[in-house]
């Protein structure tokens, strides 16, 4: 939105007595309750601008889980959208450094929707409580751009990525971290491998290559590698396993409409993604990063 305010944020939680605590905080300023969230920096991510507002409002380091309805309004006349993701807290990080916020409170969800300020905020609340519980988050992203064929006398496989993909492999690194992923999985595909690079030095962990990300080869039908991709992305779900994973674009409509059981728009840039929340072996919907 060109002409209006974006911003982000985060239902942060933690298990509590029997249930589940959602993280309100105080703004003196406005004398209300609400969700942590705030205005995008320039040229920030929303998801990485709600992660940082929720640390900065709350103290606490958070993982985040699955998308929640975005909210629209106005403020002082012009139009804002908020996107908003659940997030599990999972390490607090001292005292909130945000000077708009004097007070942060655990509630119980019921306590919770009563007490925030906003029907906006209330209905972000009621959704994340119509979810079923988040087993794992998987990041699936697309290779970064690859050099041109006439540059390159090897198998299609084997091309690598082009100066511009090194660039965009790398500013996808820290995005996909954001998942605390144990595991990182690539293709064969060289283009595939090398995307996931910056992000295994980051992490310090290995890229390890399957070929059940793999395209069809001869002999082998689209259903069938679709079959293979999608029980590997299924597995991390049921096993509560944190992953990045990289194919091609073929490989992962596949998978994702075997998983979804629809078509899912996968309208994106080379080095693109989508974040995938699990519940056990069920995908809720994916969210195109």
């Amino acid at each position: 939105m060109a002409s209006g305010i974006r911003a982000a944020g985060g239902l942060l939680w933690r298990p509590g007595r029997g249930s589940v605590e959602v993280c309100l905080v105080h703004r003196p300023r406005y004398g209300d309750w609400s969700l942590p969230k705030g205005k995008l920096e320039s040229g920030e991510h929303p998801l990485h601008a709600a992660l940082r507002e929720v640390a900065e409002e709350t103290g606490e380091r958070a993982v985040p889980q699955a998308r929640l309805p975005s909210v629209r309004y106005r403020s002082q006349g012009w139009p804002k959208v908020v996107d908003y993701w659940s997030m599990r807290a999972v390490a607090p990080g001292g005292l909130p450094v945000d000077n708009e916020v004097d007070e942060v409170r655990w509630l119980a969800v019921d306590q919770a929707v009563q007490l925030v300020s906003y029907p906006h905020d209330a209905a972000v609340i009621r959704a994340f409580v119509a979810l079923p519980p988040v087993t794992a988050t998987v990041m699936l992203v697309r290779p970064a751009h690859v050099g041109g064929r006439s540059s390159w006398a090897g198998s299609r496989s084997g091309r690598p990525l082009s100066v511009a993909g090194w660039a965009q492999a790398r500013r996808l690194a820290p995005l996909v971290a954001v998942v605390a992923p144990v595991r990182l999985l690539a293709a064969s595909a060289r283009r595939c491998v090398q995307t996931l690079n910056p992000v295994a030095d980051l992490l310090d962990l290995p890229v390890e290559v399957t070929e059940d990300l793999d395209e069809p080869r001869a002999g082998q039908s689209q259903d069938e590698c679709a079959l293979a991709a999608a029980a590997r992305l299924t597995a991390f779900g049921a096993a509560g396993t944190p992953a990045v994973v990289c194919s091609q674009l073929p490989m992962i409509s596949a998978a994702l409409e075997r998983l979804s059981g629809r078509c899912v728009d996968l309208t994106t840039s080379h080095a693109g993604g989508w974040l995938l929340a699990f519940a056990g072996a069920t995908l809720l919907a994916p969210d195109p990063l």
